[in-house]
């Protein structure tokens, strides 16, 4: 059966017009399981149902990855080149879009650590925790017995001092994963990893936070101040203030009305969940619920305080209330 021209333009517009008005209402479908995290081209839906529109990236940072991508095409096999594409492409909360530029390198560099190191982090943003753990820990095997290295900072702090190291990064995001699906035993073990990775201050109280976190969640007081003896006034922390002030209060140090309780950035959000959790774990869980519901109503939606409060919400007290 022939159609005629003026027939087949119209039947195309039609059938373009319905491809595109589908596509809109796709990116508005919530989770079509509870639980479960969506990711759009340009919206994120958390496990708990909340959409998040993906911000306009400020020039700066587009201007980076701009400059990324050209170095990346015109070098396609420079190892380091695919890891700042992919790290800047993370920048701009393209995830997805992430994880598919460090899955293309570990084709052509399959033992390369830092790959599994950014892709598992990427993984975590994504809630796809399982992933992230079998990402991470093969990035720790194969730093088995290789020399740790400062690892450049994105985005640097105030005092453009690197403060953290491959070594430290694979085994801080494993823990954080572990913790996440509620395995506190091996978020201990590599979190203790983490911690015996270096001596930078940055990296004694990131460690030390979760690793007395830890060990209230299992119930060992003991053992949970322990873990708080590298702690003192006289540290030199850097970039990672939230966590050295919650290390000060979990010490004695200072009392919970210090802390600042704010929440949407990722250092606010760390204050925010750590004083939850002090809460949880000291018996006063209706503090703590509230807390971590005002933090999963912030813009933060891939801060490490915003993905454990959701992660506790869900486990914790959506079980209770069923």
């Amino acid at each position: 059966m022939m159609i005629d021209v003026p027939s087949r333009i119209w039947l195309c517009s039609i059938v373009a017009l319905l491809f595109l008005t589908n596509c809109k209402e796709s990116k508005k479908k919530a989770p079509e399981q509870p639980g479960k995290a969506v990711v759009e081209t340009d919206t994120f839906s958390t496990p708990l149902g909340k959409v998040y529109q993906l911000s306009a990236p400020s020039p700066k940072l587009l201007d980076a990855y701009v400059k990324a991508k050209k170095t990346y095409e015109a070098n396609p096999k420079d190892l380091d080149a695919l890891i700042w594409y992919g790290r800047r492409t993370a920048y701009l909360g393209r995830y997805a879009d992430a994880i598919d530029i460090y899955s293309k390198g570990i084709e052509t560099f399959p033992n390369e650590p830092r790959l599994y190191r950014h892709r598992g982090h990427r993984f975590i943003s994504i809630r796809q925790f399982d992933k992230a753990i079998v990402d991470l820990e093969k990035a720790g095997q194969l730093i088995a017995g290789t020399e740790n290295k400062i690892e450049q900072d994105g985005m640097p702090n105030a005092q453009n001092i690197p403060v953290s190291t491959l070594h430290g990064n694979i085994w801080y995001h494993l823990g954080l994963a572990y913790y996440l699906v509620h395995d506190n035993e091996k978020a201990y073990t590599a979190y203790l990893n983490c911690r015996a990775s270096g001596e930078l201050p940055d990296n004694i109280v990131s460690s030390t936070h979760w690793l007395y976190m830890i060990q209230r969640r299992l119930g060992n007081l003991d053992m949970a101040n322990e873990m708080l003896e590298p702690i003192s006034d006289e540290m030199k922390v850097i970039e990672n203030q939230s966590y050295y002030e919650l290390c000060k209060l979990y010490k004695g140090m200072i009392p919970t009305d210090s802390l600042i309780q704010t929440t949407g950035s990722p250092s606010n959000d760390a204050v925010a969940y750590g004083l939850a959790n002090w809460y949880f774990y000291n018996n006063k869980e209706e503090e703590a619920k509230k807390l971590m519901e005002q933090l999963v109503e912030s813009p933060s939606w891939s801060s490490f305080g915003y993905i454990a409060s959701e992660s506790d919400l869900i486990h914790y007290f959506q079980k209770a209330d069923q």
